[in-house]
């Protein structure tokens, strides 16, 4: 048999590598872990977000590349919204749920005017949050800082590695059962 061992060497060339304390390679696994079963889309985003960056200094002391990865991922694989934009929060996390055939049931009709007015976008995060984790999925929100709320969906399996991860890169995130 011929030795044809030297057609297999570099198929590592194809895959990005980063040392081990690399910014860009633990984003690179969170958009991972937001992107389950998904690596184009992950790929695409993570793309978006070095394109993004491309002026920006190496310095990820500020939040500056979190804001960048929300532009990349927003309404695909993660929601920003207002305090008060009920719709909007619905329609985004309706079609991140989407993406694995899911159907949010929010509790009632968001269109019946008594219904929503007692409403507001941490009781519908909560909502969400249960309704995925039946699925074996769940809501993530972090802390914008801000009048705002904004996340991201992972599988439920995952939970512990989000925590480290988003440790490691300084974003304080929570279960969507426990908005900021």
């Amino acid at each position: 048999m011929p030795d044809n061992s030297a057609d297999y060497e570099d198929s590592d060339e194809l895959q990005p590598t980063f040392d081990e304390d690399d910014h860009p390679a633990r984003v690179w696994n969170l958009l991972w872990l937001i992107n389950p079963g998904d690596e184009d889309t992950a790929l695409q985003q993570f793309n978006a977000w070095r394109e993004a960056r491309a002026g920006a200094e190496d310095d990820f002391s500020d939040e500056s590349w979190l804001w960048d990865l929300k532009d990349a991922i927003d309404w695909r694989a993660g929601f920003y919204v207002d305090w008060k934009d009920t719709d909007s929060f619905v329609a985004a996390l309706d079609e991140m749920a989407a993406r694995w055939s899911l159907r949010i049931e929010w509790g009632g009709d968001l269109d019946d005017e008594d219904f929503a007015a007692d409403i507001d976008v941490p009781t519908l995060m909560t909502i969400a949050h249960d309704r995925l984790r039946e699925y074996g999925y769940t809501v993530w929100n972090w802390n914008t800082g801000g009048d705002a709320y904004a996340g991201w969906i992972a599988l439920r399996r995952d939970d512990e590695a989000m925590l480290a991860l988003c440790s490691l890169l300084g974003v304080e995130v929570r279960p969507g059962s426990d908005p900021f």
